[in-house]
C-alpha cells in the first residue's frame, strides 16, 4: 500500500523537476516492493490481492515516470503512446478472454524482461537529469534500455495475443448442457 501511496508523490516531484527526490521516492518504492515480495514468499502470505496490486503498482510507476518525463519534454510523447498503447491492447485482450470465460494469461518471461528494461531505462534518464556529471553515460544507457524495452513490450504483447487466440480456440473439456435442452 505504501508503494501505491507513493505514486502521486513520485509524479509530483518528477514534474517539478526535483529528479533527485523523485529517484529517492522511486528507490523507497522499489525497496518496499522487494521486501513485500520477499516476505510474502518467505512466510507463505501470497494473496490474490497482492498478485493483482503488485503489477498494477509497477504499471503506475512506469506511467508516472513516462508522463512526468514527457511533461518536461525529456522523452517524446510517442514513446508514452507506444508503451501505454501496449497496455491498452492487453486490457482489451483481457476483456476478450473474460468474455470467453478465461482469466488472465500467465506472465510471459519476455514481458518480465521488457518491464525490467523500462524499470531500468526511466530511472537512468532521471539520473542523467538529476546529476548532469553522469549524463554522458546514463542518458545513452537509459535510452538504449528504453527503446529496447518498448520493442520487447510489444513483442510480448503479440505473444500474449497469439496465446489468447490459441486458448479461445481450444475446445472445452466439458461443455455444460443448457437446462432448456434437457429432456424429461
Amino acid at each position: 500500500m505504501l508503494r501505491l501511496a507513493l505514486v502521486p508523490v513520485f509524479l509530483v516531484v518528477l514534474v517539478r523537476g526535483e529528479d533527485a527526490w523523485a529517484l529517492l521516492v522511486l528507490a523507497v518504492a522499489s525497496l518496499t516492493d522487494f521486501l513485500d515480495g520477499y516476505l510474502a514468499r518467505r512466510f507463505g502470505q501470497i494473496t490474490r490481492l497482492g498478485q493483482l496490486l503488485d503489477p498494477a503498482a509497477d504499471r503506475l510507476y512506469i506511467f508516472a515516470a513516462l508522463l512526468g518525463l514527457a511533461w518536461r519534454d525529456l522523452v517524446p510523447w510517442w514513446i508514452v503512446l507506444v508503451i501505454v498503447g501496449r497496455d491498452v491492447f492487453l486490457l482489451g485482450l483481457g476483456v476478450i478472454l473474460a468474455n470467453h470465460g478465461f482469466g488472465p494469461l500467465p506472465v510471459h518471461q519476455l514481458g518480465k524482461v521488457a518491464t525490467f528494461c523500462l524499470f531500468y531505462a526511466l530511472p537512468m534518464i532521471m539520473l542523467g537529469e538529476a546529476f548532469p556529471a553522469v549524463s554522458w553515460w546514463s542518458l545513452p544507457l537509459g535510452w538504449a534500455f528504453g527503446i529496447w524495452g518498448a520493442f520487447l513490450y510489444w513483442w510480448a504483447g503479440i505473444i500474449y495475443a497469439v496465446e489468447a487466440a490459441r486458448v479461445i480456440r481450444l475446445p472445452r473439456a466439458i461443455q455444460p448442457v443448457p437446462s432448456d435442452t434437457l429432456e424429461d
